[in-house]
């Protein structure tokens, strides 16, 4: 029986655990949510899969499991694959957990404010997008470094750990993020990209917005070196 994962290909938080999923070999699919349209506010939504009103969800029979770390654990308990070796376990969570404090959390913020948010909300948010762009820089960075010298966040191959980072750094729409000013982060998104069975977000999961609804990824300006 395939799990179900709840979840929109516009949502970073969502790809963690979509392409986590992919790339365990579990059978899954997706379950489109309607998050322009107010889905995540609707009570049905929130008694019956999340309390907290956000994707992703992953339903696996009686199991049922929201933030995108615990899916993730639970795909690499449920695989044997993509923890790393035993021996990483702390390693990988510590990039984990700093990815959705000083990572994903400010890129998720700025990517919508700048994106999808009407352009009369953007211009009242220009003071909060520049700090959060800020503290990106910083991220940025150390990100940067710790990749300067190997080719994976931890071990010797892909785990949790990067897919976990790379969540919101594959997405066109731009939020201040240039690949080819952060050389050792543009190298490590290639290899992530030339994984066997790596999908773009948009080509995973089911996109909200109509002009993401596409059969081909292709690189915009905020993407391209």
């Amino acid at each position: 029986m395939s799990l179900k994962l709840h979840c929109f290909g516009e949502s970073g938080n969502a790809y963690k655990a979509a392409l986590a999923l992919e790339l365990s070999g579990l059978p899954w699919e997706p379950v489109f949510v309607d998050f322009f349209n107010g889905a995540l506010r609707a009570s049905d939504y929130r008694e019956t899969l999340n309390e907290m009103g956000e994707v992703p969800v992953l339903v696996d029979g009686d199991a049922r499991l929201t933030q995108s770390g615990a899916i993730q654990q639970y795909i690499v308990d449920k695989t044997g694959r993509l923890g790393g070796a035993p021996a990483d376990r702390w390693e990988v969570l510590r990039w984990q957990f700093w990815d959705n404090h000083k990572l994903s959390s400010q890129a998720g913020a700025v990517r919508f404010m700048l994106n999808f948010l009407p352009p009369e909300k953007r211009e009242r948010q220009a003071q909060v997008v520049a700090f959060l762009q800020g503290r990106l820089e910083t991220a940025y960075s150390v990100l940067d470094k710790r990749l300067a010298s190997r080719e994976w966040l931890v071990g010797d191959s892909l785990t949790v750990a990067d897919i976990s980072c790379c969540g919101y750094l594959f997405y066109d729409e731009p939020f201040g993020f240039t690949r080819g000013d952060w050389v050792h982060i543009d190298d490590w998104l290639d290899r992530i990209a030339a994984t066997p069975g790596w999908k773009h977000p948009y080509d995973l999961m089911p996109p909200a917005r109509p002009e993401n609804r596409r059969a081909e990824h292709r690189l915009t300006e905020n993407q391209k070196r």
